[in-house]
């Protein structure tokens, strides 16, 4: 079973900083992408970014020069630093992942549970 734990969110003033974390297991054989999605209250869940294998990162327009993704593929990990927050980036971030594990026959999409991120003074 395969499982994402996020870190990291909390309540920071406008123009601060948090870094998010999350960290996949199980018996995962191989990642496609690995990524970071937002959902506000009353708004529908939107890509924030991601990275998919090889590929440059993916970034909403609307964090592009303040968020930056990273992957670290030996711990099965990805981060999302976020920079010059705005209270419009206040939402519940989630992790999401497209694996292959040891007992599936393909590509599996998998989510995190969320972790709130609050940009307010």
């Amino acid at each position: 079973q395969v499982q994402l734990v996020e870190s990291g969110g909390g309540l920071v003033q406008p123009g601060g900083s948090l870094r998010l974390s999350c960290a996949a297991s199980g018996r995962i054989r191989s990642t496609n992408s690995m990524g970071w999605y937002r959902q506000a209250p009353g708004k529908e869940r939107e890509l924030v970014a991601k990275i998919i294998s090889v590929f440059s990162p993916n970034y909403a327009d609307s964090v592009k020069g303040r968020f930056t993704i990273s992957r670290d593929n030996v711990k099965n990990t990805v981060y999302l630093q976020m920079n010059s927050l705005k209270p419009e980036d206040t939402a519940v971030y989630y992790c999401n992942a497209v694996l292959l594990t040891y007992d599936s026959g393909g590509y599996s999409n998998y989510w995190g549970q969320g972790t709130q991120v609050t940009v307010s003074s």
